[in-house]
């Protein structure tokens, strides 16, 4: 399932960098209408929401080469916490389930960060001979609240990591599990909310 997702990732990722300006410039506020399915996920503005209702949520930059995913699944492992999750990570079966769509993924750094309400797993990867024929850099973000696993994947070019990881940085610490979270933490930004997903 989660190979597919990225299939469809940006065709440009070719494309110019988004300046890091835009996280001083609005945001985009996407809350889950769904009491079963509860986050808020928080955006540059220019990137553009497609799914949700109960299929994964992507947000695509334009004229960035910057996608992220986010999924929420039911679980039933009442006892995970992301440091369980990290001392158990199983390194090698996470880098070939990713090579089966980053041939060549090799996994980076590890650890747990912090979602405005939640401590999530966090690992990041690299394979330089993706689909989409330039270097790409995984981040992937999970973490389970209230029966509910949520994961957060973002992909980027690797060559404009300098410019668009502190954008990705920026999702992830804003993002919530529940959908009443407010904006925003690293940054000082107007809202302006988009339709409920």
């Amino acid at each position: 399932m989660r190979s597919k997702r990225f299939l469809a990732i940006v065709v440009g990722l070719g494309a110019a960098a988004m300046p890091v300006a835009a996280l001083g410039q609005s945001v985009n506020v996407t809350r889950s209408i769904f009491a079963d399915q509860p986050y808020t996920l928080i955006y540059p503005e220019a990137m553009i929401a497609a799914g949700g209702a109960g299929e994964p949520l992507t947000i695509n930059h334009p004229d960035a080469p910057l996608q992220c995913d986010l999924s929420v699944v039911p679980v039933e492992d009442g006892d995970w916490t992301a440091d369980s999750a990290l001392s158990s990570l199983d390194t090698t079966a996470v880098a070939t389930a990713w090579s089966e769509t980053f041939p060549g993924f090799v996994l980076g750094n590890t650890g747990t960060t912090q979602y405005q309400d939640a401590t999530a797993l966090i690992y990041e990867g690299t394979s330089e001979s993706s689909p989409m024929n330039v270097p790409v850099t995984l981040v992937h973000t999970e973490t389970v609240a209230s029966g509910r696993g949520y994961a957060l994947d973002c992909i980027y070019a690797t060559s404009v990591a300098e410019q668009i990881r502190p954008v990705v940085d920026f999702i992830v610490a804003n993002f919530a599990t529940r959908s009443d979270a407010e904006c925003c933490i690293g940054a000082t930004a107007e809202t302006e909310s988009a339709p409920a997903q």
